[in-house]
């Protein structure tokens, strides 16, 4: 269903920032990254998300075009990030229906609870497989078109008066902020999240002389997600709240205004870089994945499994 502004996106952004722009988000619709296709889209953007579920891909994309009349969102489902091909097949018809690709967010992720020992390699495995190589697949897959982009819309060093055709040829990877201090029952995304930073950070380096900038969002604990409700035990969601240095958790519109940030000329000479956009959660001594039943380091020295893990534990 049509969204309001204020759920979304921040009402401080000028209409038509991105007009013309195109953009590709893997993951897109997932809670997360929908906000921050949808903002684009506002803004004047046309986007292309994809997804594994076929239904819901296309059904989240109707729901993105309502953010602005005349808007066009593909939804391309059926789309495993781990195969390079699926992508290569849904950068083509992004390409072929919308005229390009200015921007790419690489959303895409695998989590759940589960310790080292009830974590099986085939787990762990995939997890690599989703979050490391379905971010390497969708640079490789789009990368000929940011550069383009990129080369289409330089900005003028001397005198930084941007392109008039405006921004392009950017890329940010959603990534987390677990992996700084460590947290239990999170091992294999702590590894992933890792990888994915120093991807972006190459990415940023080799491709900075062509105009490519390359950035990281890594979000906070955010709340209405599938991630929070699935990470987060209930038992300890009100105290884990109280506990946050601004005392809520993060919104999706949180997250979206960041995106704009950096696909708009206020991005101009940032990449390289790591955004975290989490209210300074990661700064605090407790994690929130050992908080209430899972409590650390008892529910690990009890020898139970996380609950809703599929698979037999690992004695690998």
């Amino acid at each position: 269903m049509p969204l309001s502004q204020v759920e979304y996106m921040s009402d401080v952004w000028k209409d038509d920032l991105f007009a013309n722009k195109v953009v590709f988000c893997t993951g897109g619709a997932g809670t997360i990254c929908s906000a921050q296709v949808r903002a684009l889209v506002h803004l004047g953007a046309n986007a292309c998300i994809v997804g594994r579920n076929v239904e819901r891909t296309e059904k989240v994309a109707q729901d993105i075009a309502t953010a602005r009349k005349g808007a066009k969102v593909i939804g391309v489902g059926a789309v495993d990030v781990r195969k390079l091909d699926n992508l290569k097949d849904a950068v083509d018809r992004c390409v072929r229906e919308l005229g390009g690709i200015d921007f790419v967010i690489a959303g895409a992720a695998g989590n759940f609870l589960a310790s080292i020992e009830q974590l099986s390699v085939n787990a762990f495995k995939s997890v690599m497989d989703i979050d490391i190589l379905g971010s390497y697949n969708t640079l490789k897959a789009t990368l000929p078109y940011l550069t383009e982009s990129a080369a289409k819309h330089r900005m003028d060093s001397e005198t930084l008066k941007p392109s008039p055709a405006g921004t392009g040829g950017r890329i940010i990877f959603v990534s987390a902020t677990i992996h700084y201090r460590g947290m239990p029952f999170q091992s294999h995304v702590s590894v992933a999240k890792a990888g994915i930073d120093a991807l972006s950070h190459s990415v940023a380096i080799e491709y900075g002389p062509r105009g490519v900038t390359s950035n990281i969002i890594s979000p906070g604990p955010v709340a209405q997600t599938e991630g929070m409700d699935r990470l987060l035990p209930s038992d300890a969601k009100a105290a884990y709240i109280k506990a946050q240095p601004l005392g809520r958790l993060g919104h999706v519109r949180d997250i979206a205004d960041a995106t704009v940030y950096l696909f708009s000329d206020t991005g101009s000479y940032v990449t390289g870089q790591v955004l975290v956009v989490d209210g300074a959660n990661w700064r605090m001594s407790a994690g929130g994945a050992s908080g209430g039943k899972l409590s650390y380091p008892d529910f690990l020295l009890s020898g139970q499994d996380v609950p809703n893990v599929t698979g037999k534990k690992s004695k690998l």
